[in-house]
């Protein structure tokens, strides 16, 4: 077996612990990050099997029910195996947000740590994993749903007007959010607005949290090449699992293009199919440059997170290998606090 170098960003409280009471009755908490396609299904499973723990998702769009091809879900018979969080908790027409989020993970977090077991937070959404992981605080912002309700109808009627506005109010915070993740464009309009305070001010401040939590943050990562040709073979296996029967199910039972699930990569792509915009071929090359484009952004937002260790899964022979390495590094995380 070979084994890949290690990267770790920073040294930080993984390494300069200080044992102090406050330090050591820290909740446990071990984070398995990355990007799409990257492998963290299994080797979450594998983790949560081996070490007595339960898996909290920190997907955005699995917490919709009936969204299950299209955010590969883990299966039913994957579930049996492991005890999953934060799952199927919402219909796809209502709105679900990193404020619930944030309250719901937490809960679970504290719920499974009573039962004697290990919490495995798991997924590529970053902005909810460190929304979790420093405890963010969001009662100094409160939603104005009347404000949104106006931000989004003008995106309706002006695509693209959301984020020229939000590179007038906070030139920083445009230059973190892609144009199209109109949700946190929105978010941050709604943070200017309501506090006259920039976000990316307020972000910089949250980032300097203690952890709440005596955790472990682990990012897989893969040869880009390869990745990609993951991500392919992925949409391949969704489309004959039956997304687009799946997208018709939604958009029959009331899931409209610009609700906010109906922005997940895949189904917008899909329902612009069902409306006759683009072919069946196009629409397979937009979902697979689409998903690419993701998995570069969700890299590039791990990459600025403090506190990572990433493991190349090219340097283990299979998953199995993967996660007897990652307990090394939690025992010996754990260990340290003692």
């Amino acid at each position: 077996m070979t084994m890949a170098p290690i990267r770790r960003k920073k040294p930080n409280d993984f390494d300069d612990m200080n044992k102090t009471d406050s330090e050591t009755n820290k909740k446990p908490l071990l984070i398995l990050a990355g990007p799409t396609a990257v492998g963290k299904t299994e080797c979450s499973l594998l983790l949560a099997e081996k070490l007595g723990g339960e898996i909290i998702s920190a997907d955005s769009m699995q917490v919709y029910k009936g969204m299950d091809i299209g955010t590969a879900k883990a299966l039913p018979e994957e579930r049996k195996r492991v005890r999953h969080h934060l799952i199927d908790v919402c219909s796809p027409t209502e709105e679900y947000n990193v404020v619930r989020y944030k309250e719901e993970a937490s809960a679970a977090i504290d719920d499974i740590c009573s039962r004697g077991k290990i919490p495995i937070l798991t997924g590529g959404t970053g902005f909810y994993i460190q929304a979790v992981l420093k405890d963010t605080d969001f009662t100094e912002n409160a939603s104005d749903r009347a404000y949104r309700e106006m931000l989004e109808e003008t995106e309706r009627e002006q695509p693209g007007s959301l984020y020229k506005m939000l590179l007038e109010a906070d030139p920083k915070a445009a230059l973190e959010i892609h144009p199209n993740n109109i949700k946190r464009v929105v978010r941050a309009l709604e943070f200017h607005h309501a506090s006259g305070e920039c976000i990316s001010d307020h972000n910089a401040r949250e980032k300097e949290r203690v952890s709440p939590y005596s955790f472990l943050f682990v990012v897989l990562e893969r040869d880009r090449e390869e990745l990609y040709r993951r991500i392919d073979r992925r949409v391949d296996q969704m489309l004959e699992d039956g997304l687009y029967e799946e997208t018709v199910r939604l958009r029959t039972a009331g899931c409209a293009r610009n609700m906010v699930s109906m922005q997940g990569l895949g189904y917008k792509e899909m329902l612009a199919y069902i409306d006759g915009e683009t072919s069946y071929e196009e629409t397979v090359r937009l979902i697979k440059r689409n998903t690419r484009h993701y998995a570069k952004r969700q890299l590039t937002w791990f990459k600025r997170i403090p506190d990572t260790i990433w493991l190349d899964c090219a340097g283990w022979d299979n998953a199995a290998c993967l996660s007897d390495h990652i307990i090394s590094l939690w025992k010996n995380r754990q260990n340290n606090q003692e």
